[in-house]
């Protein structure tokens, strides 16, 4: 299957080690592939949809009954080698290369966001904790520009 690692994971086997608590796993996969996923996922206990207010076709929760979580975000790859994400309507699409990165997960590479892709992933909705952590992690790692919704709180000004 070729899936990515995504969210808070991503920040972490960017930066080649655990920083913080996960309440999940994010997946970034072909739509094509979900069937084999499911089928290796159902192996390890992983088989029921977590019910929540975000649920999209495009991205649910699969979890184990327990506290084992995979947020999945289901994509098409289009010809132009651009990628599609969410509802014809109001999806975006980005490049490829923005799930081209590179990192380790307890020794072991992983495919995963770059970490400009990471950072835009992290902006658009209001930020949690843990973002404002990921967020300050990948900037201050990789000397990223720290987005504007997330200045006032860790530098504590607003001036940027």
């Amino acid at each position: 299957m070729r899936f990515c690692i995504g969210g808070g994971w991503a920040v972490d086997a960017l930066l080649g080690k655990q920083t913080r608590e996960h309440s999940d796993l994010d997946i970034w996969l072909p739509a094509a592939d979900l069937d084999p996923l499911i089928v290796a996922f159902s192996g390890v206990g992983i088989d029921r949809v977590l019910p929540w207010g975000g649920d999209r076709p495009w991205n649910f929760v699969l979890h184990d009954g327990g506290c084992l979580r995979v947020d999945l975000h289901l994509y098409e790859e289009l010809s132009d080698g651009l990628i599609h994400y969410g509802s014809v309507l109001t999806g975006g699409r980005f490049t490829s290369a923005d799930l081209g990165g590179v990192g380790h997960i307890l020794g072991t590479v992983v495919r995963c966001e770059t970490p400009q892709w990471a950072l835009q992933c992290h902006t658009g909705y209001a930020p949690r904790e843990v973002d404002f952590h990921d967020v300050a992690q990948l900037c201050t790692e990789f000397g990223l520009p720290l987005p504007e919704t997330y200045r006032t709180s860790i530098t504590g000004d607003d001036a940027g």
